[in-house]
């Protein structure tokens, strides 16, 4: 006897009310004094304050202005405010380890600040180099796409990052390292398509 499948809904897109849904603020509502997701490490947090900045650039080129990124990252200590992880406790209660941002819908750029994250336990007690993970979403696109960002002035660690090492060919693992630009400052473009496409994960 044949399965009977429900029927299939029609295919829906991110935007363009994920901003109103996620970061209300940004569509110009004050539902809340402060939108969740808007801080990653609170004042107190222990750990050097980093500032990340960029673009968010489509197929052709042209800034992409409605882009919501949200961020997750582990402490200074390689520690996840999660319970999945058992050092957990250890983590300073100003630090969410979670943030959303969204690219300004002017100019397409985003802004970053949190704290560096440190390296962070692997599969086969391999260490993971210090890294953010990004997801993002924006109008006409169907599925969220997750990548990583590295950081350019840990080159001796994120030689041994295992995820890095399987991107092929090598020459593309630059698309996931953020430039150090000194003080604590970088610089980190994010294109979709083309020459110089950032790589995408499938998690």
């Amino acid at each position: 006897m044949p399965l009977e499948y429900p029927k299939e809904s029609p295919s829906q897109t991110a935007g363009p009310f994920v901003h109103i849904g996620t970061v209300p603020s940004l569509a110009g509502l004050s539902l809340h004094p402060i939108a969740f997701g808007q801080t990653i490490a609170g004042p107190d947090v222990v750990g050097d304050r980093i500032v990340i900045e960029g673009h968010v650039y489509d197929g052709m080129g042209a800034p992409v202005r409605d882009m919501l990124i949200e961020v997750w990252q582990a402490d200074p200590n390689g520690i996840y405010p999660h319970p999945a992880d058992t050092r957990h406790a250890e983590v300073d209660s100003g630090f969410t380890g979670f943030g959303r941002v969204a690219t300004d819908f002017d100019t397409g750029s985003f802004r970053i600040e949190t704290v560096k994250p440190g390296s962070v336990p692997g599969r086969h007690d391999r260490p993971q180099a210090p890294h953010l993970s990004l997801w993002m979403v924006a109008r006409g696109i169907n599925v969220g796409l997750q990548t990583r960002l590295y950081f350019g002035d840990e080159a001796e660690a994120n030689a041994a990052d295992p995820l890095l090492a399987l991107i092929d060919p090598a020459t593309r693992r630059d698309t996931l390292i953020a430039r150090a630009e000194g003080d604590g400052r970088y610089t980190f473009d994010i294109r979709l398509q083309g020459p110089k496409e950032t790589v995408f994960l499938d998690v």
